[in-house]
């Protein structure tokens, strides 16, 4: 592949997880210009010695619109050829001004119409069924009476926007001896969620692609051994697989939703067969990993974006892992201080010499790279900040 014109610019929200990061070096060292906007003054992606500029915004998560027009604004300029969705406020409006930002700029995600359909849980597991694609028992929380078995309660969605905000509804974790308040729920999360059998193996399996029109780009799957908790969530240390099964699911799927842009389809394994837990429609927070492993996302998506040739890609170190060492040491924490009814909680001693041999056995790290050092230090500065503060 050629290196980029060096006037290119993209557009980057710089956020807490490595997302951002992994972007900026990946874009960087081929020649692209990076246009930073974030929030937070102490985003770890800003001391990138690969951010070139970056623009203070309010939060998306508060202010919609504002946030919305600050993106058109800089995707107006000349020089910017796309903006990279990092998080669920950026895809959600990029896709709902779609039109206008296909003005200024490429734009590799999907319309509006399409995201309502991953980003609603109910309608997304309907698309699967019809595709032949497992799905674990999910229903309307009012319409569930299987509470003698263990069961999770979540939001319908992936991000509920009203009134100009942005929200995102927990789970709850249910008893099984206790069938819970659903008034009370529904009232808490502001609409009726989805009650759904709990998947109790910890390990995630994560499908991830660029698709141009409903066609397949490049793909990369991994396995998620630990999260920043001992019963899931992000990812702390995964591994890079290649499992045919896990391949057809994820592309079937995309493929039923004719997808354009990039997706991460996360699955869990039950007795052997992959069932369908969400799709999240924008880069990941395990970015670097990919990237590290031999999948470059980011770079593609630009040339995606800017209608240069894309080599489909399917081959990389099967095997290799890698790590967050904020998620690691989450997970530590997590064996002391979280509590979660329905997961199995590790032995710390045990855990702890587990993931000090791992660290030694695949020393690769999402944040900590010889080349570019400020946004570990940043990173584990802010993690320490946050320590401190919570005790306060």
């Amino acid at each position: 592949m050629s290196s980029a014109r060096t006037d290119d610019a993209v557009v980057l929200p710089g956020i807490s997880p490595p997302s951002s990061v992994a972007c900026l070096r990946s874009l960087g060292r081929q020649g692209v210009r990076t246009v930073v906007v974030s929030e937070d003054s102490r985003t770890p992606a800003i001391s990138s010695k690969y951010c070139d500029e970056t623009v203070r915004t309010v939060d998306p998560n508060t202010d919609m619109r504002q946030y919305g027009r600050l993106l058109l604004d800089l995707a107006s300029r000349q020089s910017v050829r796309t903006i990279i969705p990092v998080r669920e406020p950026d895809i959600y409006v990029l896709a709902e001004r779609r039109e206008e930002f296909g003005e200024y700029v490429g734009t590799p995600w999907p319309d509006f119409e399409t995201l309502e359909k991953v980003q609603d849980r109910r309608r997304l597991f309907e698309i699967a069924e019809s595709a032949s694609i497992a799905v674990p028992e999910t229903r309307l929380l009012t319409d569930w009476d299987n509470w003698d078995q263990r069961t999770i309660v979540k939001s319908r969605y992936n991000i509920i926007v009203a009134d100009n905000e942005a929200h995102y509804p927990g789970v709850e974790y249910i008893d099984p001896s206790t069938a819970p308040d659903t008034a009370k729920l529904i009232d808490e999360m502001g609409h009726e969620p989805i009650a759904q059998e709990y998947m109790s193996d910890p390990a995630e399996y994560g499908f991830f692609a660029l698709f141009d029109e409903g066609s397949p780009v490049t793909t990369f799957q991994h396995r998620q051994v630990r999260g920043y908790k001992y019963s899931g969530g992000p990812s702390a240390f995964r591994e890079a697989v290649h499992i045919p099964d896990l391949q057809d699911a994820g592309l079937r799927l995309l493929e039923a939703l004719d997808w354009h842009g990039l997706a991460m389809v996360e699955f869990k394994r039950d007795d052997g067969e992959f069932k369908l837990m969400e799709v999240n429609p924008r880069f990941w927070s395990s970015l670097p990993f990919s990237v590290r492993a031999g999948v470059d996302f980011p770079y593609q998506y630009y040339r995606l974006a800017t209608g240069a040739s894309v080599d489909e890609t399917e081959h990389y170190d099967v095997g290799t892992a890698g790590h967050l060492i904020r998620g690691e040491i989450g997970y530590l924490l997590s064996l002391f201080f979280h509590e979660t009814p329905l997961a199995d909680r590790p032995d710390p001693v045990s855990a702890f010499n587990t993931i000090g041999s791992s660290l030694l056995q695949h020393p690769r790290f999402d944040y900590l790279d010889p080349d570019d050092p400020k946004p570990f230090v940043r990173d584990i500065q802010r993690m320490m900040r946050n320590a401190v503060q919570k005790r306060l």
